[in-house]
């Protein structure tokens, strides 16, 4: 009897490719073929080579294949925020094309982290994937890297890096910002409060400009103390929060530039002993599976996550078809977010009732 903990049997060697062969009856290249799927197999000899290896116990060696192929049917995917709803549902939606298509999907997630960002691109290229969706944490010099040589396809999603050309899908944040506070505006609001994110993104530039604009355009001056600084985060959306409400004369209205900023912005004003609508409206971006259930439901921006990760997923996929060659010139799509009004923004000053 082997004892626990002994070296496994030097002659018991795994089956190889010549056993299901020889149990198949057939041909090396006709379970080659099989395998690799690279020729016509009758449909008999395929039934009998596919018995044979589960009889065996044959197991393909993908890194061997993918060096003879040039191809791993793995799409590495890098998102920045697994905890944020809107990436996990985009990932649900890029595995869920890729599977139709027969890839498989890599995930890593950089935790907003440059430096893990640069640890995980890294792997993924050596794991060899064949090409890479990215919502990148920022500036990152080996994505930049990766992206000018062209060696595989790269489509950035939800942010872009500038002064780099590659595809990308991302949000028209502008416009839809600009919507959000045009609609607080709308509502009799002068006084409206930002929680914006890391200067470093894309995503937190861009929906600065839409709030300047809508301020703009309704001859409202931009305040500098009405714009509390944070990651798009929970805890960071809590702290810009409390900074923005302990003000002498603070916010009759905010919009939270992400979902998780939001949460920690209801959060802050509960803490504060205030209500919402009562004493401060908020609108948020990105709408959530529990904005419809908050108390008051909250008003949200929707962004397309569906769309997003499909349309990614798309680019990756012709790039695959055409042999991996970027184009030489970007496409950037840009989607557009849909301001959906519920119950967590009132007229300013609030109608009697709400008053306090």
């Amino acid at each position: 009897m082997k004892r626990l903990g002994s070296q496994p049997d030097p002659d018991r060697r795994a089956p190889t490719m010549v056993d299901v062969a020889k149990l198949a009856e057939v041909s090396l290249a006709t379970v080659s073929a099989v395998i690799n799927d690279s020729a016509p197999v009758s449909a008999d000899r395929k039934k009998r080579v596919l018995d044979a290896i589960r009889r065996v116990g044959y197991q393909t060696n993908a890194i061997a294949r993918s060096l003879k192929t040039g191809s791993t049917k793995t799409i590495g995917l890098m998102i920045a925020d697994i905890t944020n709803p809107f990436f996990t549902a985009v990932i649900h939606s890029i595995q869920e094309v890729a599977y139709h298509h027969g890839y498989g999907v890599m995930l890593c997630c950089s935790d907003e982290d440059p430096e893990k960002e640069r640890l995980h691109l890294r792997l993924m290229s050596d794991r060899m994937v064949d090409a890479l969706i990215i919502a990148t944490a920022g500036e990152t010099p080996p994505l930049r890297a990766l992206i000018d040589s062209r060696r595989k396809p790269v489509v950035l999603i939800d942010r872009l890096l500038d002064g780099v050309a590659t595809d990308a899908v991302v949000i028209d944040n502008v416009a839809a910002a600009r919507d959000a506070v045009r609609y607080l505006v709308s509502l009799g609001h002068r006084r409206i409060g930002l929680i914006t994110g890391k200067s470093t993104l894309s995503t937190a530039r861009e929906r600065y400009q839409g709030y300047c604009q809508a301020l703009a355009e309704a001859g409202i001056a931009i305040e500098n103390a009405l714009v509390g600084a944070a990651r798009f985060g929970s805890a960071d959306g809590y702290g810009a929060a409390m900074g923005l409400l302990s003000l002498a004369e603070r916010p009759t209205a905010i919009f939270a530039s992400n979902n998780l900023s939001g949460i920690g912005l209801m959060r802050g004003i509960k803490d504060s002993g205030l209500r919402c609508p009562a004493d401060i409206s908020v609108a948020c971006f990105d709408d959530f599976e529990w904005a419809d259930v908050f108390e008051p439901r909250l008003t949200t921006l929707v962004q397309p996550t569906r769309a997003i990760g499909a349309q990614a997923m798309a680019i990756v996929l012709e790039h695959l078809q055409d042999g991996g060659a970027q184009r030489s010139a970007a496409r950037v799509v840009r989607m557009r977010a849909q301001l959906r009004i519920r119950d967590s923004c009132v007229m300013w000053p609030p109608p009697p009732g709400l008053s306090t």
